[in-house]
């Protein structure tokens, strides 16, 4: 063997060497190597609630002296209950907020109420004003109209105390002839859908002093 192909040789060598770990690592199986995938940050929904500016919806109740109270205060948040006592004019409180008793002299008086949800609790002033006993009546409870034309009315109160607005309660809906409605300030309106006397149970109350009437709707 010559110098020439002994050389010849050892290269062929050193290269087999060389190619064969590159061969070994193409055939060998794939491992997928693990990565780190960046989290999204958590979308978090925040509701805010504006307090209320009181405990009470309203802080003033109208009564009438001589008269048995069935008012209730009417709290501005959710799950209120009312600490019971007495108020004021023999009127008293108890913790769903229902106030009774009779009151026995005209005027106003302040009294503070406590009202607590859980553990929370608020404090606030209720105006009671007791007025005296003026008789009232009703001025009109007959409404004729006809079916398909607009209706528009007024039952009205004639006597009570000087400035005070009376209240209208319908205590049977299902009295109202379709189409028509009986609002809280006694306007009779709607358009009725049929022909028809209706007799509607109506409840009317100034400054305490309620009584019941019945309110005729005559339609042609």
């Amino acid at each position: 063997m010559t110098m020439r192909q002994w050389w010849v040789l050892l290269l062929a060598g050193l290269a087999v060497c060389a190619v064969a770990p590159i061969l070994s690592s193409i055939n060998a199986p794939m491992v997928e190597m693990s990565r780190e995938t960046p989290v999204e940050p958590r979308k978090v929904s925040l509701t805010y609630h504006d307090p209320p500016d009181g405990l009470l919806v309203e802080d003033t109740v109208y009564l009438t002296e001589g008269i048995e109270v069935n008012e209730r205060l009417l709290a501005a948040g959710k799950d209120v209950a009312f600490r019971p006592g007495h108020l004021a004019a023999g009127v008293r409180v108890d913790r769903n907020g229902r106030l009774s008793g009779t009151p026995q002299q005209a005027g106003t008086y302040v009294a503070s109420v406590v009202g607590c949800a859980g553990r929370t609790c608020d404090k606030d002033d209720v105006t009671l004003v007791v007025l005296g006993n003026v008789p009232w009546q009703p001025r009109e409870l007959a409404f004729p109209g006809r079916a398909g034309a607009p209706l528009d009315g007024e039952i009205g109160v004639e006597g009570g105390p000087a400035g005070v607005l009376p209240t209208f309660t319908v205590t049977d809906y299902e009295k109202l002839p379709k189409g028509v409605s009986i609002g809280p300030d006694g306007r009779v309106g709607g358009v009725p859908a049929a022909p028809g006397a209706f007799e509607v149970p109506v409840r009317i109350c100034v400054a305490g002093n309620c009584a019941g009437v019945v309110v005729q709707l005559l339609i042609a």
